[in-house]
């Protein structure tokens, strides 16, 4: 197998130093925009004047037959081949001859890899969001099922007070936004077009890299040649955007591990996501979030790999970059296939209302609820935290709710408390009073519901 780099050594390269350095194993995933930058290109050069137009039509029809072979999945690369740019470009001659020998003309693979790079990020920020926007669908529909359940919600993983479950699904809903606008900035980093650079100086041949970012669909041309060919910030960034994504991810099946163990109970995850024990025939183990958990750990390494690997190469193009490819990929294989896995188990799962129920009647969710009754009073905050303080340590002393205490009682510990404090020991009256914009107040989830529905499906 020819080689694009051969005409200076006098002697084949060893064996092992071949087997060490080819990328073909994992960059055929790029054959598709080696190809397309190709068209790009041989058409560019054509319109230049560069090459005749006639061997750019050779050219191009032969790399649209390839195409369709990827297209169709009926590409096989060659093993043997260097890297899918070696594969393709000796695949064309294979097809159309000499004509093939002018198309790497105004082009070095320095600035060919990263245009294939761009390219694929580009697609695959896209199918990210998509992802992204299926999970929350997902998850909103999850939340309508179950408008009127309350659960308890917890600082510390203790406690803390009672909340709608739709406005702790909206919360997932507001964390996966923030990581479709961060994709969205991570596009707009991605669309300077580099074909055009060459090695690292650019050419002397009259090219028009402006025509090429048009065939291309890039709004800008990168200004310097030196940087782009060199640069992965791009890459850094979007395995960073996915190591964000599989976080947030890791956050989200957390939640619902916890919440189907028998100490919570409350969610029911569907048998297909969950597995077994091979000793304790009653386990049912929810293993799939496990792994959706354990995969953040995967892709926040790679992030510190490409990290690593970029940290000390000076300018320009250095061999090290060939391995930004395996990180790059396993990130988003990642992350898509955790936004794939858990939007399936939304779909499925399904909440233990009656326990839920249960969970909530604890009185000590209140007391923020009865502080707030005191300050709107006129008592000061520090003032009430220590009434309530007080009065939650002795009816824990004493073994009795804090519902029990009669008005005569409670008026020991403030003259300010009235008869209608008793109503606030209730589960739905406290999602009910809060006010505050965010809140968990049963209106303001149910515009929130309402506008996420209507952005979402925009």
């Amino acid at each position: 197998m020819s080689k694009l780099w051969g005409g200076r050594f006098n002697k084949k390269s060893d064996w092992l130093a071949d087997q060490f350095t080819f990328s073909i194993s994992y960059d055929h995933r790029l054959a598709k925009y080696d190809v397309i930058g190709s068209i790009a290109h041989a058409r560019m050069l054509s319109k230049q004047g560069i090459i005749p137009k006639g061997d750019s039509a050779k050219i191009v029809a032969g790399l649209k037959k390839i195409l369709l072979q990827i297209e169709t999945d009926k590409f096989k690369f060659d093993p043997k081949a260097e890297d899918i740019h070696t594969d393709i470009q000796n695949r064309l001659k294979f097809f159309i001859g000499k004509p093939a020998d002018k198309l790497h003309t105004a082009r070095s693979r320095n600035d060919q890899v990263v245009l294939d790079m761009k390219l694929y990020c580009r697609d695959e920020i896209a199918k990210l969001v998509a992802a992204i926007t299926y999970l929350q669908k997902e998850i909103l529909e999850f939340a309508n099922k179950n408008k009127d359940v309350i659960i308890p919600a917890y600082t510390h993983l203790q406690a803390a007070q009672v909340v709608l479950l739709s406005h702790h699904m909206l919360a997932y809903i507001e964390m996966l936004e923030r990581d479709k606008t961060r994709l969205f900035d991570c596009a707009n980093r991605t669309d300077f077009m580099p074909l055009g650079s060459c090695a690292l100086s650019g050419t002397s041949l009259k090219t028009d890299r402006v025509y090429l970012a048009s065939l291309l669909g890039f709004s800008q041309v990168a200004a310097n040649s030196m940087d782009v060919v060199s640069d992965r910030d791009f890459i850094v960034e979007l395995i960073g955007d996915c190591a964000m994504i599989t976080t947030h991810l890791s956050r989200v099946a957390e939640d619902l591990i916890l919440w189907a163990t028998k100490e919570f109970d409350l969610v029911d995850i569907d048998s297909s996501f969950c597995t077994g024990s091979s000793i304790m025939p009653h386990k049912k183990n929810p293993d799939v979030l496990e792994l959706v958990r354990g995969s953040s750990a995967k892709v926040t390494g790679l992030l510190a790999q490409i990290h690593v690997l970029l940290k000390g190469l000076p300018l320009t193009y250095n061999r090290d970059l060939q391995l930004d490819k395996p990180a790059l990929f396993d990130s988003v294989d990642t992350a898509k296939n955790v936004l794939l896995v858990l939007s399936k188990i939304f779909a499925s799962m399904e909440v233990k209302k009656g326990n839920a129920a249960q969970r909530v009647l604890d009185e000590s969710f209140f007391t923020v609820d009865v502080m707030d009754y005191l300050v709107k009073k006129g008592v000061s905050n520090r003032d009430a935290h220590d009434i309530l303080g007080k009065m939650v340590r002795e009816c824990l002393d004493q073994g009795r709710p804090l519902s029990s205490l009669s008005l005569g009682e409670l008026k020991q510990y403030s003259l300010l408390f009235g008869a209608d404090v008793k109503k606030l020991f209730n589960p739905q009256m406290s999602v009910k009073i809060k006010s505050s914009l965010g809140s968990t107040n049963p209106n303001l989830v149910a515009q929130q519901l309402n506008q996420w529905s209507k952005k979402l499906n925009a």
